[in-house]
């Protein structure tokens, strides 16, 4: 990907590489791509592929369910594996095939979020059944705090495919428009989520954008100027990137203190999630300034 042209000019099926986690860069994404072409050939859509990751996120629900039994926290890691790669061919499919759809969007969140409901009822229908109904509150808190969580993560991500490469995909919607029909709104919600959870990024588009205006010739400059400046940042982001949130549930169960993934989802990764959002608004103003001295 060159970043001479302040536009895209890299394989249309991959992600924006330089701000992916190594997780998906060197592992999960390559086997994603091994797949999209055998997917594009017998003429699967993106929308099946992520019915297909899902049914593997609702079989590792299942897995978890008797963690307590040998090798089904395994069998549920690899399931939930399957689920990554699956969720990683259907956007790389989409961009193969140019088959974008806000539908395919939303259908792409709700599956992820199906595939860790799954997980977390899995494991609070046999937590229950020892420690007592109280664990559903529990794992109901750290279901809403991972959503807020993936939120503002994946705003970050398509903050920096908006205005380091000018994707109008990954544009902010505009939430004063009338959404059409059920996706449509359900992608306004989403949004809602995520302008909410975005350590003010609405207000950094609107000053980024004046400079643009303001600075037509220097727009390839400024983009890249920003690229180089957040590409490093948004890679911290890929803490609260689903990867870890598979690994520390495996790891949980494989020990058999499935609570302790729960205790850490609420406690831990909110925590990490504050510091980040303090830390990009410290970011924001100190591009802004360089820019502007610039």
């Amino acid at each position: 990907m060159s970043d001479t042209a302040g536009r895209v000019d890299a394989d249309p099926v991959r992600r924006t590489y330089e701000i992916e986690d190594p997780t998906n860069l060197y592992f999960i994404h390559p086997i994603s791509a091994r797949l999209v072409p055998l997917f594009a050939q017998l003429a699967i859509t993106p929308n099946m592929v992520s019915l297909i990751g899902m049914g593997c996120g609702i079989l590792a629900g299942v897995a978890y369910h008797f963690y307590g039994i040998g090798g089904c926290a395994g069998l549920g890691f690899a399931l939930m594996l399957a689920w990554h790669v699956m969720d990683g061919a259907d956007g790389q499919l989409a961009r193969l095939t140019k088959t974008y759809s806000e539908l395919g969007k939303v259908l792409d969140g709700i599956c992820d979020y199906v595939t860790f409901t799954a997980v977390y009822v899995g494991l609070a229908l046999s937590m229950s059944a020892s420690m007592g109904g109280w664990v559903w509150a529990l794992v109901a808190l750290s279901g809403i705090a991972h959503a807020v969580q993936s939120a503002a993560y994946e705003m970050q991500r398509q903050d920096y495919n908006f205005l380091g490469w000018g994707r109008q995909s990954a544009a902010l919607p505009k939430l004063d428009a009338k959404p059409r029909g059920i996706a449509g709104y359900l992608h306004q919600l989403y949004a809602r989520v995520q302008l909410w959870a975005s350590a003010g990024a609405a207000d950094f588009h609107q000053a980024f954008a004046a400079q643009l205006i303001a600075s037509p010739r220097q727009e390839a400059t400024l983009r890249a100027a920003y690229r180089e400046y957040f590409a490093p940042v948004i890679r911290r982001w890929g803490v609260l990137c689903a990867n870890y949130r598979t690994l520390g549930l495996f790891l949980a169960a494989l020990v058999k203190l499935p609570l302790l993934y729960f205790l850490f989802e609420i406690i831990g990764f909110s925590a990490i999630l504050l510091i980040l959002l303090e830390a990009q608004k410290v970011h924001y103003n100190s591009f802004l300034k360089q820019v502007m001295r610039g």
